[in-house]
């Protein structure tokens, strides 16, 4: 096409007989059910991730009275099954979802209360602020649920909860339900109507037999998609930060930063992630030391577990105190702060994106 072609087609496009035709293919597009590129890149291919999800924080001091009401209301059993209380993002109205891919809920069970079992294709895990009490029975394999514990259960592993104490008991859940949702992966089913083995060991099968360090039975070596000890105890996590902090006092490496101790719990079949979907890891922060703010294209969720100090979420700055919860959405600038010693629980879908070749990090200062 020649330059004064080109210039006689552009001086037609504004005209009323070419927006009538123009008008006329676009009604025909949509009968159709086609949409042209031309006019939808932006949205489907931003120069940055856009979010709908925004960065949120949930009050622990809101959340557990509120938990402690439902169960006054609210009986725990089959059907409802759980009496869990999701954390929905304010960006996502209409779905209980902490991020477009997580869901994290504050679950609460009465003294002396079962939680029957069931299992589904998600997988779940349980992080445990305060209290004891109750065993989570996973594929009939009891659990004890202590302070600073990560328990696991792997998707379509039969998972139940009895609270054998006179004291109630909550924990934050985390599970991948808005991924596999969106995905159309979700299959559930019932199990018993309490679990299946009412003992109360003080360690699980699953630690007895993959809680050695560096030791594997060989009798069921070989990798598996999801860990098989399901019990991460809060002793060993609290002496593997400890340690790193003693390194870095001595000089050698171990650190993520200056003062900044972080462990990821991890597979000991593969290595990898613990759960397929979900990377679960652990940060401790000594009183005064800040990590570097740094933004990443994986979304997360984080709990105070122990201390104070603030969050830079974005352009927002807030206090943080022992129980709140955190939703970081993608592309989100995060640091944080701490005033005292800060111990911070924290879980992503980076796994997922790592696997898709679509995970991105990078430091902001």
């Amino acid at each position: 096409m020649t330059g004064t072609q080109t210039r006689t087609a552009a001086d037609t496009f504004d005209s009323a007989e070419h927006q009538a035709k123009l008008h006329e293919l676009y009604r025909d597009f949509e009968a159709a059910g086609m949409t042209p590129l031309w006019l939808t890149r932006e949205g489907l291919m931003p120069f940055h991730p856009q979010p709908r999800a925004v960065p949120h924080l949930w009050r622990w001091a809101d959340l557990l009275p509120l938990a402690a009401r439902s169960a006054e209301l609210v009986p725990v059993g089959r059907g409802g099954e759980r009496r869990a209380i999701s954390l929905g993002n304010p960006g996502l109205p209409g779905d209980p979802y902490t991020t477009p891919t997580l869901w994290a809920a504050i679950q609460y069970l009465a003294p002396r209360e079962d939680a029957p079992e069931h299992r589904h294709t998600q997988s779940a895990f349980r992080f445990v602020l305060e209290g004891e009490g109750v065993w989570t029975v996973v594929d009939g394999d009891p659990v004890a649920m202590r302070p600073g514990d990560l328990l696991l259960t792997p998707g379509w592993a039969f998972h139940g909860h009895q609270n054998v104490s006179d004291t109630p008991m909550a924990w934050l859940d985390g599970l991948d339900i808005p991924l596999v949702a969106e995905t159309d992966q979700g299959f559930f089913e019932f199990g018993p109507d309490q679990v299946r083995n009412r003992s109360t060991p003080e360690r699980s099968q699953a630690e007895r037999l993959w809680g050695q360090p560096g030791l594997t039975p060989v009798a069921l070596a070989g990798p598996r998609p999801a860990s098989p000890l399901v019990a991460y105890r809060w002793a060993h996590t609290d002496a593997a930060l400890t340690a790193q902090f003693e390194l870095e006092a001595e000089g050698a490496p171990g650190v993520l930063g200056p003062g900044h101790a972080a462990i990821r719990y991890t597979n000991p079949t593969s290595g990898g992630d613990a759960l397929t979907t979900m990377r679960t890891e652990f940060h401790r922060l000594r009183a005064g030391a800040a990590s570097r703010p740094y933004r990443t294209s994986a979304s997360s969720v984080w709990q105070v577990f122990n201390g104070d100090g603030t969050v830079q979420l974005g352009a927002g700055r807030n206090q943080l105190s022992r129980g709140d919860v955190i939703a970081v959405p993608a592309w989100t600038e995060l640091a944080f702060t701490a005033a005292t010693q800060l111990d911070l629980f924290t879980f992503s879908d980076a796994p997922v994106f790592e696997k898709l070749n679509l995970l991105r990090t990078e430091l902001t200062t």
